[in-house]
């Protein structure tokens, strides 16, 4: 029979359960040591993919944790251990190395990946749970996972020891992560369907540029930028010298106004009717800066400079609407 639990009881239940996890993670902290900086190491030298595999829930924490490295740049893959058996054991190439997890060191469909791992010379980690089991003595370096007891009442479902798993996992990642030098600017590439990757993208991605840059000289006559403007159908050009350093823009309200002129769009130059000084943004900004930017003083378009003043493109309010940015 199912017991009755009070509403305090239940929630007394549910703080159990996070402390325990807690601890467990914590716990880890301690027993990192140089066999940590050793599976780095490993990890940064893999010129193949980071093969990871786990039977069960351990498998499940397997996939998270090949996700997790795939999206900050380290190629990688789950194998199920017990479909490799049975034809996939092709994935595994000599380049690759291999992160296995199992709380025994002992899971059957694990250990038969062994025989062919060691004959293609592929690297192992293992992560287990216990101090002394076969997949240990076969990894080239192994990761203590040992937690001191499961958050489940009666010690037996994988809880605080697949939580444990994967902030292992984490812990490798993001280590690794900084060891490779990955940026924004990479994690925006690899994103680029996800809001986090939209929030990172930068203007150089989205500028217009080359020949696709309007710009004329500052001797150009009215009627040249005209077609420029026309031409590029940004609705303004950028107004630069020889070096392509800013000197102003001019925009299709400019030219409406001087249309009204006596003498319409004959004898003016560029640089007379040009905007001294306009709004910027450095090439290394983000594109939701340029968002901003644009929003807060109700303007269309950015001139996007290096810290020169070179123009190295422009950045259209259509373009960020494009990456849904809002």
């Amino acid at each position: 029979m199912t017991d009755v639990m009070t509403p305090e009881a239940t929630l007394e239940r549910a703080r159990r359960v996070l402390c325990i996890e807690s601890d467990a993670i914590a716990a880890l902290s301690d027993t990192l040591d140089d066999r940590f900086n050793t599976a780095l190491d490993l990890l940064a030298a893999c010129r193949g993919r980071v093969i990871v595999t786990g039977m069960g829930k351990s498998g499940i924490i397997a996939r998270k944790i090949a996700a997790t490295f795939s999206s900050t740049g380290t190629p990688s893959y789950f194998l199920h251990p017990a479909e490799a058996v049975h034809g996939d054991l092709g994935v595994i190439q000599p380049d690759d190395l291999l992160l296995a997890l199992s709380h025994s060191g002992e899971t059957p469909e694990i250990l038969r990946l062994l025989e062919t791992i060691k004959r293609l010379g592929v690297k192992l980690i293992a992560i287990t749970g216990t101090a002394s089991n076969t997949l240990k003595q076969a990894a080239d370096v192994t990761l203590d996972c040992h937690v001191a007891t499961e958050a489940c009442p009666i010690n037996l479902v994988p809880t605080a020891s697949t939580t444990a798993n994967l902030a292992l996992g984490d812990a490798l990642a993001m280590t690794l992560l900084v060891k490779k030098g990955f940026r924004e600017d990479d994690f925006a590439h690899l994103h680029p369907g996800g809001q986090l990757g939209k929030q990172l993208l930068r203007v150089s991605r989205v500028m217009h540029a080359g020949n696709d840059l309007p710009r004329v000289g500052p001797a150009a006559l009215l009627a040249e930028v005209v077609a420029t403007v026309s031409e590029k159908g940004l609705g303004m050009t950028c107004v630069v010298d020889e070096r392509d350093e800013l000197l102003g823009v001019i925009t299709d309200g400019d030219l409406r106004r001087q249309i009204a002129q006596p003498d319409g769009l004959t004898n003016r130059t560029a640089r007379a009717v040009m905007t001294s000084s306009p709004q910027t943004i450095p090439v290394s900004a983000l594109a939701v800066e340029a968002l901003n930017v644009m929003e807060t003083l109700h303007i269309t378009s950015l001139v996007v400079v290096d810290g020169d003043d070179r123009v190295h493109g422009v950045v259209h309010l259509h373009d960020l609407w494009r990456t849904e940015l809002f």
